[in-house]
């Protein structure tokens, strides 16, 4: 088993988009010698209290534990916009978290957030701020893109100072274009770059 801190990449992925934004935020991560990307996402919500999908979901990335938050050096939430705000299945695990909240688990960790729009002006900005919230009142250090990253000035389509975003279009069925491809990489990276920077600060017991 791998001694090296990992980011945790943790994202509920509907139609894929998000997924690949994930993936290039990884890509970013791994760039960076010392630290590795940990990929998980979140299992769909339903309005029926029975539980019908399986524990280890058909094809990527495995469901997220909080023992993968607990230990991680650094944190990226990435989510479709649902209504300008993170989909459902992501803030239902999110809001199960009071035990690391309780225990300041994530205090001085840097954290970041990613999303993924049908249309230009769909709540990328709202969507980002609400994943933004329950990290603050986590004690994370949000980290956005700055502008020292060129694409922000260029893009037509997704990008923001507040994290990376994408526009997939209405049948989400939009790749990611070059410019939101470069500014997930350069998210991944600079939280990678933070969280090495920043292991050690805090207490961790």
């Amino acid at each position: 088993m791998s001694a090296l801190p990992y980011v945790l990449i943790l994202y509920y992925s509907r139609s894929g988009a998000t997924r690949a934004m994930a993936e290039r935020l990884a890509a970013g991560v791994e760039s960076c010698r010392g630290i590795e990307a940990r990929l998980r996402t979140v299992p769909p919500v339903s309005p029926t209290c029975e539980a019908v999908d399986p524990e280890i979901p058909a094809e990527g990335a495995i469901y997220a534990e909080l023992d993968d938050l607990r230990h991680c050096a650094g944190l990226a939430l990435g989510s479709p916009t649902r209504f300008g705000n993170m989909a459902a299945p992501l803030k239902h695990f999110v809001d199960t978290t009071s035990e690391l909240w309780l225990g300041g688990a994530l205090v001085d960790k840097p954290a970041t957030a990613f999303t993924s729009t049908a249309s230009l002006h769909g709540g990328q900005e709202t969507t980002l701020i609400s994943m933004l919230l329950p990290l603050l009142h986590h004690g994370m250090v949000y980290a956005g893109l700055p502008y020292s990253e060129t694409e922000l000035t260029e893009t037509r389509s997704g990008g923001t100072p507040y994290g990376a975003s994408h526009l997939a279009g209405k049948r989400s069925d939009r790749p990611l274009d070059e410019t939101e491809r470069q500014l997930a990489y350069a998210q991944g990276k600079r939280l990678a770059r933070l969280a090495l920077a920043l292991e050690g600060v805090g207490d961790r017991s």
